[in-house]
């Protein structure tokens, strides 16, 4: 039987009071500032490209040593500004296979506060935003972003791993050979589309101005996207046979010669890989990210680890301008959405949350962290740095007195109280908890 969740099951409605829907998208009163929406509204399209010439390295054989070449086939969804023609809501569903790596029948849907296929805004160009899930994963597991993002002034386009989405998965190889590949040729598959007088994003994304967020096996491509070859020592390159990651490698003279000019910063969420034994990047490889990065990770990974993985990776990248932004007590589900309310499995369950943290806070905190980071690195907003570059290092530590007779109103810290204490600017009072902010400048 198919298990099939309405899309009631990922939105809120409270008909009594005649409360309107609430998408995750549009986050909560209690989000900080840069979490809420922006002034477009949002269209939606799917667009399906194709790499031609590409390893297919699940049919590896081993009596040849070679694996034959096939046409990569990666599907798309696009978000970007748009006009709502009258008559129209802002509004969608977005259907994906049941979580996991079984390929188990059913599906899932949720909520979207976007109009499929509606016409772009015109006579502006927007940065592009390339978006990659984990493993497995869907372009629909990171929407509460996708969405949020494009209201305020981007073209964001997630990808469908191929042979990484739900429902669909097959050998781990694929992924470790294909994650930062897809990445990029995504980016030139829509630069195309851009300069196309007959595409929807004609005139609209600038793919000279680009940043990659990836989750677990997303950020493990972003990292290599954004210039960390992996490490010839690393056990990864021994999981794909025939010597097809050598092209990979921090020393290859390919991977040197890989166009990344045009990228202008990564957002890393609980990147796979650096932890042993797989060791995915040393010294050099890391050093090789020239541009700002942002990391987000929980203290209690256990997935990508913390203490051996993302932060090592964090500490190492010595050439980026960086920060890393950490969930005290959150484990590794810190980039998706949440889970729909109707699962009941745990096994399910356990794909989307997290035990100690509530969900729609993380992606709010989410929301809020990226927008600046990203207002900051590809609109040139320097006064958003103030966002990401908070005091002090642990946000529990912050202080906001009251005046004598003050009223709390609920409004965003500036950075500090009226009598100089530090506290994390744009977030509430009281709010600014169980969080770390790390910054460090680049070597270079």
């Amino acid at each position: 039987m198919i298990r099939r969740f309405l899309p009631a099951a990922w939105l809120i409605t409270v008909a009594a009071t005649g409360q309107a829907q609430v998408y995750f998208s549009v986050p909560g009163p209690d989000a900080p500032e840069l979490a809420r929406r922006g002034d477009f509204h949002v269209g939606v399209r799917t667009v399906e490209v194709v790499h031609r010439n590409q390893i297919d390295i699940l049919k590896f054989d081993k009596v040849t040593g070679k694996a034959p070449l096939y046409d990569r086939p990666l599907k798309l969804e696009v978000w970007y500004p748009a006009i709502i023609p009258p008559g129209k809501e802002e509004k969608t569903t977005y259907v994906s296979a049941m979580f996991g790596t079984q390929n188990v029948g059913g599906a899932l849907e949720s909520a979207g506060k976007a109009l499929r296929d509606a016409p772009p805004v015109r006579g502006q160009v927007f940065p592009l935003v390339v978006v990659s899930h984990g493993y497995p994963g869907s372009r629909f597991f990171m929407s509460y972003l996708t969405e949020n993002l494009a209201s305020k002034g981007y073209v964001v386009a997630a990808i469908d791993h191929t042979d990484s989405v739900f429902g669909e998965v097959r050998g781990f190889q694929s992924t470790l050979l294909n994650r930062s590949n897809d990445q990029l040729f995504t980016i030139e598959a829509l630069r195309a589309m851009s300069h196309d007088a007959t595409s929807f994003l004609h005139g609209l994304a600038d793919a000279d101005n680009v940043a990659i967020v990836g989750y677990s096996m997303g950020g493990y491509g972003a990292l290599a996207s954004g210039g960390a070859g992996y490490s010839r020592n690393s056990l990864l390159p021994s999981a794909v046979p025939g010597g097809y990651m050598d092209d990979w490698y921090a020393d290859s003279a390919k991977y040197k010669a890989v166009r990344r000019d045009h990228i202008k910063a990564i957002v890393a969420i609980a990147p796979w890989g650096e932890q042993p034994p797989n060791s995915a990047w040393d010294e050099n490889g890391l050093a090789g990210i020239h541009i700002p990065s942002l990391f987000i990770v929980g203290d209690h990974d256990d997935v990508a680890m913390y203490e051996t993985g993302v932060k090592r990776a964090f500490e190492r990248a010595l050439n980026s301008d960086r920060c890393m932004l950490v969930y005290e007590g959150a484990r590794h589900n810190t980039g998706a959405n949440p889970p729909p309310p109707g699962l009941t499995d745990l096994r399910l369950v356990q794909g989307f949350d997290e035990p100690v943290w509530r969900k729609d806070r993380i992606i709010a905190i989410n929301q809020h962290f990226i927008s600046a980071f990203l207002d900051w690195q590809l609109k040139h907003q320097q006064a958003k740095r103030e966002y990401i570059h908070v005091q002090p290092v642990l946000s529990g530590d912050g202080k906001w007195n009251l005046a004598r007779g003050e009223q709390d109103t609920g409004g965003y810290s500036t950075g500090k109280d009226a009598d100089g204490n530090p506290f994390w600017k744009g977030f509430q009072r009281r709010w600014a908890l169980g969080m770390e902010m790390s910054c460090i400048g680049a070597a270079r």
